[in-house]
């Protein structure tokens, strides 16, 4: 497997993460009675789509992290940002379900409870912490690893949707197998460990390496 990966990041190692084009005036009306229409802000305007529509990319989102800081209402910003950047263009429920989540009266508490859980290093306590509405493991672990501000030598949280779901399945990799359990929140942490252990033998970030996964999306034969 090892040797499968790294025919993957020799092929694709000069290759990088592009920003996420998405449309404001689809979040707007699901973003305005919640106050939070100014998010749509972020990013730059983009040349390519509809007029109007905006780029983000992962580096926006560090810098909305760290001007926040712990402030309720900027952790509701930052939870939108990140529901935009993993939707984009793409996903037409993005919008709906990051509604739902707003209309969740526990967002505040589970905000600040699974921030503390990742600052703390506690990734099974920050993934089983999370439950809002409208929010799955591919949303709520890209929350998890844009509010994971801790040093860089620490093994940060990582995002674990579908489509680097696909890839590990593909490469023969079972998170269940790994973890020696069916439990999520100690699959998670066991991916995010493998992950580090994994980027690391390969002399990559493991933030890189969970975007390679997520660009190939299972055609991991590509090499």
């Amino acid at each position: 497997m090892m040797e499968q990966l790294q025919r993957l990041v020799t092929r694709y190692g000069a290759c990088e993460q592009e920003p996420v084009r998405f449309r404001p005036k689809t979040w707007r009306p699901r973003l305005e009675p919640h106050g939070a229409a100014h998010v749509l802000d972020i990013g730059v305007r983009s040349t390519k789509g509809a007029t109007g529509d905006r780029l983000v990319d992962r580096g926006d989102l560090a810098r909305l992290r760290d001007r926040v800081a712990d402030d309720p209402d900027g952790l509701r910003d930052l939870f939108v940002a990140v529901m935009i950047w993993g939707s984009g263009t793409t996903d037409g429920r993005g919008p709906r379900y990051t509604e739902a989540a707003l209309c969740d009266p526990r967002m505040p508490t589970v905000l600040r409870a699974t921030r503390e859980a990742v600052r703390e290093g506690d990734l099974r306590g920050a993934y089983r912490k999370f439950v809002l509405k409208g929010v799955g493991r591919s949303f709520f672990t890209k929350w998890l690893a844009a509010v994971d501000d801790r040093d860089a030598t620490c093994e940060r949280a990582l995002i674990l949707d579908d489509r680097v779901f696909r890839s590990l399945n593909a490469l023969g990799w079972s998170s269940w197998t790994a973890a020696g359990t069916r439990h999520w929140p100690t699959r998670y942490a066991t991916y995010v460990s493998t992950m580090h252990g994994w980027a690391s033998a390969l002399g990559v970030t493991a933030d890189w390496l969970e975007w390679l996964l997520f660009h190939l999306n299972g055609r991991v034969d590509e090499a």
